[in-house]
């Protein structure tokens, strides 16, 4: 666990994709005294005028008000902030470095909430001197009215320097998270964090993107569900190890336990396919074969499965 001291000294921070995940961490930090400004494009005029209503049954009902609100990064033309967080879908055509630019400065720290496997590297080489700070959020939140935010359960992060150990601004940024009220973990290992989470990631939101936008329950209550389930989480299982970053034996069941006794949840991506938004297919699923086959781990499922996901994608666009 993190430290349970609040740091002394105040910072400031500027939420980048300031949707739910954004919202919500933007909130914890503010909560302990950091000054947050977001970028948001939805709700603008609703946010500027009234902020963000929080529903969270582990931190209470509250109203989130931004320090700024601004549409476009280029609007920004401020100090640039001590903490970046980037909470934006990474997405195959969109160009994130050029949206962060105008927000780092010398010694920003670049906090990426975001999902996906090895989405840091291009980070890293645009901002070679800056901090990198890796997250990971186990997490359950939607938004479900304009500038209306709805937490159902969990919160925590992992977070650690990228690629590796933990530096002063990711023990800072764990600490704020402490004072806000919903703290996790530090890692040295976050890397092997990123494949933990994939585990999870990888089957589940294909597959309730595929399957109407099912929910987690669903998935698991179908004949074979459940099988099929496990069957992918052991491929992903597979290249985790031969990337150098072998998961626990045990956590598979662990993680179907988990969501058994989770409510039952639509993923990110089912939520992003039934409003017929673009999905995190190559960032979640695609980076994760790629990375199988360089290191030459079968993955047939897998296959099968982000084949079905390029369909679905192709009936969005043509919808």
């Amino acid at each position: 666990m993190f430290a349970s001291t609040a740091p002394e000294a105040k910072p400031s921070a500027v939420v980048l994709g300031a949707g739910a995940i954004g919202s919500l961490y933007g909130h914890v930090i503010a909560r302990a005294g950091a000054q947050v400004s977001v970028v948001a494009r939805s709700d603008f005029d609703l946010i500027s005028r009234a902020g963000y209503q929080i529903k969270s049954p582990l931190l209470g009902d509250a109203i989130f008000k931004p320090h700024r609100v601004i549409k476009h990064p280029a609007e920004w033309q401020s100090a640039a902030p001590d903490f970046l967080l980037v909470c934006m879908k990474v997405l195959a055509d969109s160009d994130q470095v050029s949206l962060m630019t105008p927000l780092v400065g010398s010694t920003t720290k670049i906090v990426l909430i975001q999902n996906g496997i090895e989405i840091e590297a291009p980070i890293q080489a645009a901002f070679p001197h800056n901090e990198i700070i890796s997250a990971l959020a186990f997490v359950q939140v939607s938004r479900t009215g304009p500038a209306l935010i709805e937490h159902f359960s969990y919160g925590e992060l992992t977070i650690g320097t990228y690629p590796s150990g933990v530096d002063s601004g990711c023990r800072q940024f764990g600490d704020l998270l402490v004072a806000g009220g919903l703290p996790g973990k530090l890692t040295n290992d976050v890397v092997g964090a990123r494949w933990a989470k994939c585990l999870w990631n990888a089957p589940f939101n294909p597959v309730s993107a595929l399957t109407g936008s099912s929910k987690t329950h669903t998935i698991l209550e179908a004949s074979n569900g459940e099988t099929l389930i496990r069957e992918l989480m052991l491929e992903v299982y597979s290249i985790a190890a031969a990337a150098g970053h072998p998961l626990p034996a045990g956590i598979i069941d662990e993680y179907i336990q988990a969501t058994k006794d989770a409510k039952p949840y639509r993923t990110s991506m089912a939520l992003v396919a039934l409003h017929h938004r673009p999905m995190e297919t190559e960032a979640i699923l695609g980076n994760t074969l790629r990375a199988a086959n360089r290191l030459n781990v079968d993955t047939p499922k897998l296959e099968v499965l982000y084949s079905l996901m390029k369909m679905l994608e192709t009936s969005l666009d043509s919808d």
